[in-house]
């Protein structure tokens, strides 16, 4: 019967052990490794929805900017914009900053290439991959949220053109 106790308590010790690195030491390692803030969460390249246009968003300044770096068209000819100027590098996000220390929201504007409009605009990155962005006039229940994916394909040649 001491064996089995023995055993008993020296299993319970264990298995607490491993609760505790799953329960208390697991999320910490992953939540630092995810960004340090939620800047950082953002930076980098990102593939839209319908997998036809990526984005790098990088620092500019205080805030975060984004431009249009790769497209997926036929032929040789970048696609242009509402003013005739090629689509190709266009800064479509510009001034995103956060909205307040503890929020992991940054507001900007997003700028609509086929119209020449500027419309408000929500950036946050919920989990790790994952971006978020939701254009808006006014406030942003009047607005539409698009789910962006971290980008991983081949490198974007010259012409912005996608592979």
């Amino acid at each position: 019967m001491r064996q089995f106790v023995k055993y008993i308590s020296k299993s319970v010790g264990v298995v607490f052990v491993a609760f505790y690195v799953v329960v208390m030491v697991v999320p910490s390692l992953s939540e630092k490794a995810y960004a340090a803030t939620p800047e950082e969460a953002l930076i980098g390249y990102w593939v839209t929805p319908e997998n036809d246009g990526v984005f790098k968003i990088e620092h500019c300044g205080k805030a975060l900017c984004g431009n249009l770096v790769g497209l997926r068209y036929d032929g040789h000819d970048v696609p242009h914009g509402y003013d005739g100027r090629s689509e190709c590098n266009i800064r479509m996000l510009t001034d995103f900053r956060r909205v307040s220390e503890k929020s992991n929201h940054l507001t900007g504007h997003v700028l609509d290439p086929d119209s020449g409009h500027v419309y408000s605009a929500q950036l946050w990155s919920p989990s790790p991959g994952v971006l978020k962005l939701r254009g808006y006039v006014g406030i942003p229940i009047f607005g539409e949220t698009h789910t962006w994916t971290r980008y991983k394909g081949a490198p974007i040649g010259r012409e912005c053109k996608m592979p």
